[in-house]
């Protein structure tokens, strides 16, 4: 199932999961908070990373610099001279917008909609399925959209703002509000925030808020390596916040002026590093689907237009509601960063090989994920409307969350049947034992399906009942969100067959 973006955004503010920034004062564009659920979804998605990333290596080591960076940083980086998007203001709905995802978006309408087409016709003429790609390139829509990517490709590797107006214009890509294709002039915006760093304003020294954190550790790199007596290949992990002052930031939390990175640096020797990145690849595409997110659902994506630094660049993208969009990108950096680094500040920051007897400047291989957009892509996976059986014997539908099981906000849920204390008694000393290994919910009001339906929509994975049987033989019932299962256990057994369905170390074991 596919949900609606809008339908999605209603669902997670009205379970707790997310919020809109500053709601009661008409919100803030592009900014959101996250909620009570929603904290701790995110929480458990950075731990898991974590885990992985520096847990199960020797040879990487974790890092937390801070937002505010000394300004000749941000010269050295290039983000200064190059950190601009290309935008455009459409005449008629008078909204501004990023000219690449324009028309990104718009060629990837055309190619949707010739796939279908060649998809209804090849099944309607019972032709075999390897027709659909050879039809689909011969389809007019489809070389449409190859063209317009092609010519943003060239536009965008040269700067050519002039030609990329010149595309609007020419192929008419309509404003997707107004639907005109009245554009003005393509120009220039930077990203960055700056503010002012300083007790008296007329010495204060301009700054700026950090628009990616894989500076804080190209800078801090001489420190890690020395302290940490590391040599390469290692990695430097990073989670932290970044500030990009996004013209439009739309598509719920996917884009948004202030976000959460989880990046790891790898240094590695140079001419090792295609080995590197092939296996950072692999291995970055393992972690998600190990997460639960569905082999349908991602995808690698080769850049056409490589950035100043790299010399290969991929993406994983992941199909949300609006599409296949980037969840994480694995850059071959190269030497550029440091380079960049040693050069502007005038430091050394060549590691000495004493196996190959000689200095170098290592190679960079970056992973570097938006955890913003790991949220959204698991919610948007997980949520799901189905029939169920009711008590009465009938059907009817319930929303239910199909988080994996390690990343469900609240993990347990104890339910007393009634509200009487021979049964409130032995729920609540349950819960009290529980809740200091799992997050776990304790709640009595209402009936037991209601409350069976509440906690399936907050993606609770399991829920145990205290009933009549309790009371005989200290047995409880405990039910599978998913399959609706239900199973009798011993009340002394719960803490261990819980923490082998939600143990992060298990899970580490099998990645």
């Amino acid at each position: 199932m596919h949900v609606e973006l809008s339908k999605l955004a209603s669902f997670a503010k009205e379970q707790g999961f997310i919020y809109p920034g500053s709601e009661i004062y008409d919100g803030l564009g592009g900014i959101y908070d996250y909620g009570p659920l929603g904290a701790e979804l995110k929480r458990r998605i950075a731990e898991l990373w974590w885990r992985a990333m520096v847990q199960l290596h020797e040879n990487i080591v974790g890092l937390d610099s801070a937002i505010l960076m000394h300004p000749r940083v941000w010269e050295a980086s290039g983000h200064v001279e190059a950190f601009h998007d290309p935008l455009v203001d459409n005449k008629v709905s008078k909204k501004r917008y990023r000219v690449d995802t324009l028309i990104e978006e718009y060629a990837q309408r055309l190619e949707d909609r010739a796939r279908k087409e060649v998809e209804k016709k090849v099944q309607k003429a019972g032709l075999p399925r390897e027709a659909v790609t050879e039809r689909l390139m011969a389809h007019k829509d489809f070389q449409r959209a190859e063209n317009l990517r092609s010519r943003l490709a060239a536009a965008l590797r040269t700067k050519d703002w002039a030609a990329l107006t010149t595309l609007l214009n020419e192929e008419k890509i309509p404003c997707p509000e107004s639907g005109a294709s009245d554009w003005t002039p393509v120009r220039q915006f930077n990203l960055m925030f700056s503010t002012h760093l300083g007790a008296v304003a007329e010495e204060a020294q301009e700054i700026y808020l950090r628009p990616e954190t894989a500076q804080g550790i190209f800078v801090d790199f001489p420190l890690v390596w020395k302290t940490s007596r590391l040599k390469p290949p290692f990695g430097i992990a990073q989670i932290g916040k970044a500030f990009r002052n996004e013209i439009v930031a739309r598509q719920f939390i996917f884009r948004m002026r202030e976000f959460e990175q989880m990046e790891m640096q790898f240094f590695v020797p140079p001419g090792t590093e295609e080995e590197w990145y092939t296996y950072w690849k692999e291995r970055r595409m393992r972690w998600h689907m190990h997460l639960g997110l569905s082999a349908d659902r991602l995808r690698f994506k080769d850049h056409e237009h490589l950035a100043h630094y790299a010399r290969a660049a991929t993406d994983i993208e992941f199909e949300f509601p609006f599409g296949f969009r980037e969840l994480e990108g694995i850059h071959s950096r190269t030497d550029y960063d440091l380079s960049r680094h040693a050069q502007y500040s005038g430091k050394k920051l060549d590691y000495f090989d004493e196996a190959l007897g000689r200095s170098y400047i290592p190679y960079v291989i970056e992973t570097s994920v938006g955890l913003d957009r790991l949220v959204l892509a698991h919610l948007s996976q997980a949520y799901t409307e189905e029939m169920a059986p009711t008590a009465e014997g009938g059907e009817e539908v319930r929303t239910v969350l199909k988080l994996h099981p390690l990343l469900a906000p609240i993990q347990v849920a104890v339910f007393p049947l009634v509200r009487k204390e021979e049964f409130i008694a032995p729920a609540r000393k349950i819960y009290e034992e529980l809740r200091f290994y799992f997050m776990t919910a304790y709640e009595e009001k209402d009936s037991i399906g209601r409350r069976y339906r509440r906690y399936d929509a907050k993606g609770t994975p399991y829920a145990i009942t205290i009933d009549g049987q309790t009371l005989e033989d200290e047995t409880v019932t405990v039910r599978e969100r998913d399959t609706l299962e239900q199973i009798r256990l011993p009340m002394n057994q719960l803490r261990s067959f819980l923490s082998e369905k939600l143990s992060i170390p298990v899970w580490l074991q099998t990645f």
